[in-house]
């Protein structure tokens, strides 16, 4: 499917809207694909492209009673190819009082947000640009096509008052002078804060001093010496105090858990447990995820009135603590900062994924607890029939932070995957793997889907298509007969948004009752929307009574029927189709296929690049031997005399 990134790389916000789930970016903002006069063309897009971000510098005056500031922007850069001009974004309110490259004076050309400066240096040489302004960063009335950058006001809750800045998607250049690139991350950024000495600044990174300036205010200086995306430099200035944690994970040494809290005599008392219970996450995501990302700096949290938190790098602002919001945060570090999405459309590799660490939170620290989470989810999602986790933001369209779609669904599908996979060993190290393989840089679903093929030796081409560009849900109809020591089944699906997705191609798994034994679980692979199934010879087998028990699958309330008129596999002879089973499946390599059918039938296994692997014929049962074979899915064709054809999948472990 062809993919919209370029497009989407000027977009700027439009509104603040809080995410429907209440849980990350609570007040991130977005807006259509459509060109407007004060936004960047493509023609603008393609000028930026023509250098390199390696690194900010900003030194800003700020108080935490207003959003006036004042100061400079550096800009550090290479020349991709030889220039004789710049472009950069910057809010047109702001006074520049000095524009500087390589600390020379020059003129530049203002139109709307574009600001053209003239640099004249040959492909692969470095530049600066320093930008020197004063002014107030654009509010939603000053701003119809974004405001939010940059924010000043009291907490509901607590009564502080609070400046500070959240970019994502497109507001980083209402507050600094920048390039909105997300495939371009600067190598590291330095950011400087001077601020009334009742007050504290947060930032990114390490704090390296706290400079007494001697007239009543103090400059802190943070310093981040790791790969950052323009949206997720951040400041955050109030009358806080500071309350520090260590984590100690096995991957890293000792990790600073720095947190900002209201100086407030009753916010810290109210928040510390869950505030402490961040370095148990920290511990948890190690081993999930991989080593936490920024172990040499930092985490924490920078207290500020919003409705949930945005996952600014080593630095979480954020208005409240609770077990879901803090991990979920704690999350993007290695989903949405380490690997950032490429592009808006692929945002499910940021919010998706730290929407599913909610899930691993509670199902591994609070047992039982992640069943409700992802009903819950499931629950939001079939509340409309369609919509597709990847965001097409065509003029129509705002879904780019849709809490039902992007978190929830999101979220729901990795689920789906990780059933797929049938290992979680394979699912976890796909995860770790991701991290190593795109580290420090962006990524797209596709490129996480591959490393998941790689990893799993499985095809997921159906999943993606079906689940992540696909749209809706199945809702599943069986129907069962037991006759005699044989168990007949029929699986039937409808789906909720059939003209984009007629078909689920997951596989399902049903509950059955036994006599005098506890249910039991059986998987079915599902290729179409109707599949029939024999299962042999099982005579405490009483009857079907769960679809999906364990809700790996986001599926509609569908139907159980016990009827006595359906037999599989047992029909005119001119027409008799031979049933097959195997097992075990999943398997190490070697299996047995049995058939019901009399006839000699030929067995043909493929692997997933259609290379014929085996082939054989038998009459009732055979083993089957893989085991020289590489981990993986194969497909297994059966067909015999009369031209009856079965096709099914192994999974060789």
């Amino acid at each position: 499917m062809k993919k919209i990134a370029f497009l989407l790389l000027f977009l700027p916000a439009l509104v603040q809207a809080q995410d429907q789930s209440g849980h990350c970016s609570h007040v991130k903002s977005f807006q259509n694909q459509q060109l407007r006069s004060n936004t960047f063309s493509i023609s603008q897009i393609a000028e930026t492209e023509r250098y390199d971000v390696h690194f900010y510098f900003l030194d800003l005056a700020m108080t935490n009673t207003s959003t006036t500031l004042s100061g400079a922007t550096e800009i550090h850069a290479s020349a991709n190819e030889d220039l004789d001009s710049a472009l950069i974004e910057f809010f047109s309110s702001f006074t520049i009082t000095g524009m500087f490259v390589d600390g020379n004076p020059v003129s530049y050309s203002r139109i709307n947000t574009a600001i053209k400066i003239p640099v004249n240096k040959l492909q692969n040489e470095n530049f600066i640009i320093r930008v020197e302004y004063n002014g107030t960063p654009p509010t939603a009335q000053t701003n119809p096509l974004g405001g939010g950058g940059m924010t000043n006001a009291f907490s509901p809750s607590w009564g502080n008052q609070v400046t500070w800045s959240l970019s994502e998607p497109f507001a980083a250049y209402e507050w600094f002078p920048c390039k909105q690139s997300l495939k371009d991350k600067a190598d590291s950024c330095e950011v400087w804060i001077t601020v009334p000495n009742a007050c504290k600044a947060g930032s990114n990174g390490l704090l390296q001093q706290v400079v007494d300036l001697g007239n009543g205010t103090s400059r802190y200086e943070w310093k981040h010496r790791h790969p950052i995306d323009y949206y997720l430099i951040s400041v955050s200035v109030a009358e806080y105090i500071e309350y520090n944690v260590t984590a100690y994970p096995a991957g890293s040494g000792p990790v600073l858990i720095q947190n900002y809290i209201y100086n407030n005599p009753g916010t810290l008392p109210n928040f510390q447990a869950d505030i402490d219970e961040t370095a148990d996450f920290i511990v948890l995501y190690d081993v999930l995820f991989g080593p936490y990302p920024f172990a040499d700096e930092k985490y924490g949290h920078c207290m500020a009135p919003i409705s949930g938190g945005m996952e600014h790098q080593t630095m979480t602002t954020q208005g409240f603590f609770s077990n879901t919001l803090t991990c979920h945060e704690l999350a993007h570090q290695w989903f949405g900062d380490q690997v950032t999405c490429a592009s808006w459309c692929d945002i499910w590799v940021n919010e998706g994924f730290a929407s599913y660490s909610e899930y691993l939170m509670l199902e591994n620290l609070y047992p039982g607890q992640q069943i409700m989470d992802m009903a819950n989810r499931h629950q939001n999602i079939k509340s409309q029939p369609g919509g597709s986790v990847w965001v097409l933001d065509s003029l129509n369209d705002a879904s780019i932070f849709d809490g039902r779609l992007v978190y929830d669904k999101g979220a729901a599908i990795i689920h789906t995957l990780r059933f797929l996979m049938n290992d979680d060993t394979d699912f976890f190290n796909t995860l770790k793997q991701y991290q190593i393989d795109f580290k420090d840089s962006v990524a797209t679903g596709l490129d996480f889907i591959h490393v998941a093929e790689t990893v799993s030796g499985l095809d997921f081409t159906n999943f993606m298509q079906e689940w992540y560009f696909g749209e809706g849900f199945p809702t599943y109809q069986v129907r069962w007969n037991k006759s005699g020591n044989d168990m007949h089944v029929q699986i039937t699906h409808s789906t909720s948004a059939s003209g984009v997705t007629p078909t689920f191609t997951n596989d399902l798994e049903l509950k059955f009752s036994r006599t005098s034994l506890p249910d039991t679980i059986i998987r079915f692979q599902i290729a179409s929307n109707m599949e029939q199934f024999l299962i042999p010879n099982v005579p405490s087998f009483a009857s079907v009574n769960g679809i999906d028990p364990n809700n790996w699958i986001i599926n509609g309330t569908g139907s159980i029927t016990n009827d006595a008129n359906l037999f599989v596999g047992i029909q005119e002879a001119d027409h008799s189709s031979p049933e097959l089973l195997i097992y075990p499946n999943p398997n190490n390599g070697i299996f047995t296929i049995e058939t019901t059918s009399a006839e000699q039938n030929k067995i043909e296994i493929f692997d997933t690049r259609s290379r014929l692997v085996y082939s054989g014929v038998f009459t009732g049962k055979t083993v089957v031997d893989l085991s020289n074979y590489s981990k993986g899915a194969y497909l297994i064709q059966l067909s015999n005399s009369k031209e009856n054809r079965i096709i099914r999948r192994v999974i060789r472990n």
